[in-house]
């Protein structure tokens, strides 16, 4: 179903994978958009091991399309380092491939937010956070991603210094 790595040298392990998906804090999430275009929009997300979590208004392009196709891809780059006299760049990114399904229960919405408020808050106290999601919680919509296949790949140049070889 889904198409193998071309340069499988370079592909990341599955352990790297959910490691650059634990440390990043944006990706573009792609979705099939309005005519037949392609709908690619910048957001931030939390991974929990298993899903992808995000967080939106309840109406908009990104729900409009979530709705009419729920498959989705999310795309995380973890490095991107120019290197000018090498004519490259020594890159490290992720792709996750899955569907998105809008969280309508309040105890699925309320843990995902969690989710997110510690990643991107993690020094706020449970009041705070408590507080603060209670206030946005009128207008708050949250997505899940289930992940059905994860590939991520990186510069050889990485690939080699990793393994420890020149």
């Amino acid at each position: 179903m889904f198409r193998e790595m071309r340069r499988k040298k370079q592909q990341m392990s599955g352990d790297a994978c959910d490691e650059l998906l634990f440390q990043g804090t944006s990706g573009v999430l792609a979705l099939s958009g309005d005519d037949g275009y392609p709908y690619a929009v910048p957001i931030s997300y939390v991974y929990d091991g298993e899903k992808i979590y995000f967080h939106c208004a309840k109406s908009g392009h990104k729900l409009d399309a979530i709705k009419r196709n729920p498959k989705a891809s999310f795309c995380v780059i973890g490095q991107d380092q120019i290197v000018p006299e090498e004519y490259t760049t020594y890159f490290r990114s992720v792709i996750a491939f899955g569907t998105i399904r809008i969280l309508e229960d309040n105890h699925e919405k309320m843990e995902a937010i969690e989710k997110l408020a510690v990643k991107y808050a993690p020094k706020d106290t449970p009041e705070i956070r408590k507080n603060t999601i209670e206030r946005e919680w009128t207008p708050l919509c949250m997505l899940e991603m289930t992940i059905d296949h994860l590939t991520g790949k990186e510069a050889k140049e990485l690939k080699r210094n990793s393994s420890g070889r020149p």
